[in-house]
């Protein structure tokens, strides 16, 4: 039931008022995804569980992707207060950023992929990898269809 008030919260949004500020342009882009905990190995290196998506919308705030599962290991995505890491290989560079879940839902047994849906918004990111993602959305803006 809870899944069904998702669902139907969600088509509210898109006929009476989408609360995004920035314009999301369609861009499907290879991702990677790891929730933002420090594993050490036994060799006492960093490892972070990851998991391979590919995204569905951008904008310079925030973003719209789809994993296979919404969750890694025993860590849900979207639990409070979570962040993640996300890596976006853009056609120029790959670029890092620092988002928070807002939302999620599953994919419907009709849609031609399995999985979840997530939506972020951009908490933090390096100058470099700002401006890159930056210039790519706005690309995406300069070359939108009317």
């Amino acid at each position: 039931m809870p899944e069904l008030a998702r669902r139907f919260a969600s088509k509210l949004r898109q006929f009476i008022n989408d609360r995004r500020h920035a314009k999301r342009r369609s861009a499907r882009l290879p991702i990677t995804v790891s929730l933002n905990l420090k594993c050490l190995t036994p060799n006492g290196t960093r490892h972070y569980p990851t998991m391979n998506g590919h995204t569905i919308d951008v904008s310079t705030t925030g973003l719209s992707f789809v994993v296979p599962a919404i969750r890694i290991g025993e860590h849900y995505f979207t639990g409070p207060d979570r962040k993640l890491l996300l890596k976006i290989d853009l056609p120029e560079r790959p670029v890092e950023m620092q988002v928070a879940p807002v939302r999620y839902q599953s994919l419907d047994e009709n849609d031609t992929e399995k999985g979840y849906v997530v939506g972020v918004f951009i908490v933090e990111m390096s100058e470099e990898d700002r401006a890159g993602f930056d210039l790519y959305v706005n690309q995406l803006h300069k070359h939108r269809i009317i």
